[in-house]
């Protein structure tokens, strides 16, 4: 058996409509189709991928990270994103990779997971 690509990720949550309500400010995503599941939550779609599945119905107790150290998507418009995270005063990091010089920007969500935005070296933070 081969693995062919990423299929998608999952966010335990406790609060199942704020996290919806981030991820489709934030990165665009939106709620689309989901199996009839006997757990409240949500599927978070780009396009016609639903890429990033929400569970719910778990106490903030329960919400830690595992050995998954983050998640990450290909982004585009690196200064309306910084903007946007700015906006929201969630803190990030914006670096440049050295060899390649794909922008790459991190924060967490509401629930604590760890996001990684890449950007094209063709972008440019207006912020430098």
């Amino acid at each position: 058996m081969a693995v062919t690509s990423m299929n998608h990720f999952t966010i335990l949550t406790d609060d199942v409509d704020g996290t919806i309500r981030f991820y489709g400010e934030l990165l665009g995503l939106h709620a689309g189709p989901r199996p009839n599941f006997d757990f409240p939550g949500a599927w978070l779609y780009s396009g016609d991928a639903a890429i990033l599945h929400v569970v719910g119905g778990r106490p903030k107790a329960e919400l830690r990270p595992g050995v998954i150290d983050h998640m990450a998507f290909t982004g585009r418009d690196l200064p309306a994103t910084l903007q946007a995270l700015d906006a929201r005063g969630i803190e990030h990091t914006c670096r440049r990779q050295v060899s390649s010089g794909t922008w790459q920007v991190f924060f967490h969500d509401l629930n604590g997971a760890k996001v990684e935005l890449d950007f094209d070296a063709s972008e440019t933070d207006a912020r430098r």
